[in-house]
């Protein structure tokens, strides 16, 4: 019986480890927003609109549904020091405009007047079918700055997606876009290109939900082997038992 707790010592460290594994890879697949530089209470989870944009005949060219949460850092008049602003983008107070062309389509989201402006752009590779997100734009002009904010980048490489099909992407994530400006998005889905009807295509899921629907895949595939290992262990003690009380 010794070699048999053995057995089960060896393989139930083994399948604990798994598991750990497993779930340190899930607390690690999401992208951890930038450090703040100084604490500010988070609004919480962002409301999710649906955006559409129409194209010269009027019809849907470009739609995305989403929740946005807009991570800025300024210099505060009032502190005379660097902070970081969480906020939320509020569909019911913002105005949708952008564009749509063979090759390249923008979603213009403007809020308060214009006081907030955030510009995605996206391009086609009409080659390959394969669509991404490659620039973002924000300017604002909120309380307590001292000068208005203005982040650019337009060699991005996000939200990457095929011609005639949205890209979704339920788990939260973050976009950086530049040193003072991130994005996180919430129960993303968006296409570009290729809208039929004004409807999403079928979804191309991110890597983040694949993570997260495989790790319980995982741990159940783990546990069951546990059972499986425990089980046998204990049939080979019993017999080896049994065994010991025949006659010689």
């Amino acid at each position: 019986m010794t070699q048999t707790c053995g057995v089960q010592s060896v393989c139930l460290g083994v399948t604990l480890q798994l598991i750990l594994a497993a779930l340190l890879h899930q607390g690690f697949a999401t992208v951890a927003p930038p450090t703040t530089a100084s604490p500010h209470k988070e609004p919480g989870r962002p409301d999710r609109g649906d955006y559409l944009v129409a194209g010269t005949n009027g019809t849907t060219c470009l739609r995305a549904s989403m929740g946005l949460q807009l991570n800025v850092s300024f210099s505060s008049a009032s502190l005379n020091k660097t902070l970081q602003e969480v906020v939320n983008l509020q569909p019911n107070m913002t105005k949708t405009s952008g564009s749509c062309e063979a090759d390249s389509a923008s979603l213009k989201l403007s809020t308060d007047a214009d006081k907030t402006v955030l510009t995605f752009f996206f391009t086609l590779n009409t080659t390959s079918n394969k669509y991404h997100l490659n620039e973002v734009s924000l300017s604002a002009n909120w309380p307590d700055m001292k000068e208005p904010f203005s982040g650019h980048n337009n060699s991005l490489d996000y939200l990457h997606g095929t011609f005639g099909f949205s890209y979704m992407c339920r788990e939260e994530q973050t976009l950086d876009v530049t040193q003072d400006l991130s994005i996180n998005t919430f129960q993303l889905q968006v296409q570009p290109f290729g809208l039929n009807g004004g409807q999403f295509g079928a979804a191309e899921e991110c890597q983040l939900d694949e993570d997260d629907m495989l790790i319980p895949i995982i741990v159940g595939a783990a546990l069951a082997a546990l059972v499986l290992i425990v089980l046998l262990a204990y049939l080979i003690g019993r017999k080896r038992s049994h065994a010991g009380y025949q006659t010689i």
